[in-house]
């Protein structure tokens, strides 16, 4: 009976190893996508003038399409709901709907500092000018590379050392208990 529990505690520590691993590498893929639609975004609104609205309403409506029946990104969802909420003209403030429909995304494996860029990105857009909002994507644009590439660089060693950890600190535990 005592095996069965140690199996059991080894077994989840894994499982938590792996988990946070998997986290490690959903990140990335969420930062990836995020930076190719913030790409879209710019182009919508410098080169086809289009209306913040309407340009997050293209973005994300092509970004879902390209996602298909993988949806593991909830980003082009976000980018609809937003530009939903936008095209209803309640009175409401961009960056307030930005924040509300940002405070959705909680739960995706986002880390604080990526969705608190997020946030500045929307405190910043929709009420300035054309070449203000441009430098902004440019500077978001430039955080998220920076992050990007440190997940990079960081994903063989960082996912190996999750999985590793999780299964020696099981079995440390099994050792420990018996």
């Amino acid at each position: 009976m005592r095996w069965m529990g140690a199996c059991l505690v080894t077994l989840g520590c894994t499982g938590l190893g792996r988990h946070l691993a998997r986290q490690w590498r959903l990140r990335l893929r969420w930062l990836e996508q995020l930076r190719q639609m913030i790409y879209f975004l710019k182009g919508e609104i410098l080169y086809g003038h289009t209306p913040l609205g309407t340009a997050l309403k293209q973005v994300g409506e092509r970004c879902e399409r390209a996602e298909g029946e993988k949806g593991l990104c909830g980003l082009p969802r976000f980018f609809c709901e937003v530009a939903r909420r936008i095209g209803m003209q309640e009175g409401e403030l961009f960056a307030d709907i930005w924040k509300e429909e940002l405070a959705r995304l909680k739960d995706s494996p986002l880390k604080e500092e990526d969705l608190a860029g997020l946030k500045s990105l929307g405190d910043h857009l929709g009420y300035l000018d054309l070449t203000m909002q441009e430098r902004n994507l440019l500077l978001y644009l430039e955080q998220l590379d920076g992050q990007i590439e440190y997940l990079r660089m960081h994903l063989k060693e960082k996912t190996k050392l999750y999985t590793s950890l999780g299964v020696m600190g099981g079995l440390f535990l099994t050792v420990a208990m018996l």
